[in-house]
């Protein structure tokens, strides 16, 4: 299993990744704001029980693919940290398009769970995501990779709850304010680019310092 080292900067980075608002957290708010506190936090729910999904899916598939190649497994690894760097950018380089936050028509509250968990798990973006970040805290010396990537991912998708059960009910409470400025989410885009490009350089690095001791 990780070391507490490594758990702890796990921690750390997906904090950073959690606190900036990307498409869940839209859908989030967006229902929280139309029909408030608590279809903001059924939605929650369901987005990650979707994450869950994906968090397996990553464990059964980085497993297989470690049990065929290693060297695959390291490719694998420069290829998150390539994707990680493309997010930055992509965000650094976004242009907002100036329309404020969009109320989805009202829902019940099982529609709102099952909303969210399909629009998670179909979203192949979130897929891609969860196999490029998982595996670069993953270390193969230190045990069987499955159990690692699934620890990672239930730590991910327990502070993924708090995360954005936090932004639901800030969001159900400052629903009047929440129609952002072209400029407060060009800064979002900002910031949503720096922990990106930071997190892929950290990969690339790391994965190099790895590959050097094996």
């Amino acid at each position: 299993m990780p070391d507490l080292t490594t758990l702890a900067l796990f921690t750390t980075a997906t904090l950073a990744l959690l606190l900036v608002p990307g498409p869940a957290v839209l859908y989030i708010v967006t229902r929280s704001v139309a029909q408030g506190r608590s279809a903001g936090l059924v939605s929650v729910l369901g987005i990650h029980l979707g994450s869950l999904v994906h968090v397996a899916a990553a464990a059964l598939g980085i497993s297989a693919l470690l049990a065929a190649s290693a060297t695959a497994f390291t490719i694998v690894k420069y290829l998150g940290a390539a994707y990680l760097l493309y997010l930055g950018v992509r965000k650094l380089m976004a242009r907002p398009d100036g329309n404020g936050v969009a109320e989805p028509p009202a829902a019940s509250r099982s529609r709102l769970f099952w909303e969210g968990f399909v629009v998670n798990v179909l979203n192949p973006k979130t897929a891609i995501f969860f196999l490029a970040f998982l595996p670069q805290f993953a270390d193969p010396s230190a045990g069987p990779i499955a159990p690692q990537i699934v620890l990672l991912g239930l730590i991910w998708t327990v502070l993924g709850m708090v995360s954005d059960g936090a932004y639901a009910l800030l969001s159900s409470a400052m629903a009047g304010r929440l129609r952002r400025s072209a400029r407060a989410r060009r800064r979002l885009d900002l910031t949503s680019g720096f922990v990106y490009l930071g997190m892929g350089t950290f990969a690339a690095f790391s994965g190099e310092s790895a590959t050097a001791k094996a």
